[in-house]
């Protein structure tokens, strides 16, 4: 089952989906932290809740909308933000669904957020697992996302709507903060036992070079997918990648 909750906290109203099974309590929670552009009804989100409440009583899900994603009511999207939506998510599981253990899957976006959040406010999390993370978002931004015209329109302090399915209004201080905050240059070694990093080896917008690089650097444990693309849009690779993630949560 699932349901629809928002969470309102320091001026700020986060829209959230809950996958879960009896009254919504739960002493584990995953927190799946979404991509760019991506939003609460993920449809990758949904078939691993599925998956993980086939197997489970005690655990729930937690999908929400980044800063200016999906039906969020925020027009620009700031990096700091997502910090404090991804910290007050992450609250709200222990608060209100009681749990006790915290575990994120993120992928792409994501995976840089939930990244950039332990190295800055340490690692809230039991288990993380990473599909495709951009640990160069700045440069995955500059080369994939947005077109070269675009780009030109921002340095000239334009608004641009940016994305794939679904655009986000992004502006040159938000390019900034990214170029200012690389995460190949920090060190996740203190929590590299914790994390696991799944890539496509046919990745389209993260290079795959760029995360088994990262993996290696900081020790953390590496699953490359032979043949996967960025979306894992291949039933056989989303199997693969699901029931790794679930393997390594021992969930």
């Amino acid at each position: 089952m699932h349901r629809y909750f928002e969470i309102n906290g320091q001026g700020h109203n986060i829209r959230c989906k809950l996958y879960y099974q009896g009254g919504g309590a739960a002493k584990r929670t995953v927190i799946f932290c979404t991509g760019f552009a991506g939003h609460k009804d993920n449809r990758a989100a949904e078939g691993f809740a599925e998956k993980l409440l086939s197997k489970h009583k005690d655990v729930n899900m937690v999908v929400f909308n980044w800063p200016a994603h999906g039906d969020d009511v925020k027009k620009k999207l700031v990096l700091e933000d997502c910090s404090v939506y991804l910290d007050l998510v992450i609250r709200e599981a222990k608060a209100r669904f009681g749990a006790e253990k915290l575990y994120a899957y993120a992928t792409s976006f994501g995976g840089y957020l939930v990244l950039k959040y332990v190295s800055e406010r340490g690692n809230p999390f039991e288990k993380i697992a990473l599909r495709c993370p951009a640990v160069d978002m700045y440069g995955v931004m500059t080369r994939d996302i947005i077109r070269n015209d675009e780009y030109e329109r921002i340095m000239k302090g334009k608004d641009v709507q940016a994305g794939f399915d679904r655009k986000v209004v992004i502006n040159k201080a938000f390019l900034e903060d990214l170029k200012q905050n690389d995460l190949r240059q920090r060190d996740f070694l203190d929590w590299a036992e914790d994390m696991l990093i799944l890539h496509g080896t046919e990745d389209e917008v993260v290079p795959f070079a760029d995360g088994r690089a990262f993996a290696e650097d900081n020790l953390i444990e590496f699953l490359p997918v032979e043949g996967a693309d960025h979306r894992f849009q291949n039933p056989v690779h989303m199997s693969l990648a699901t029931k790794a993630v679930l393997q390594f949560f021992a969930l």
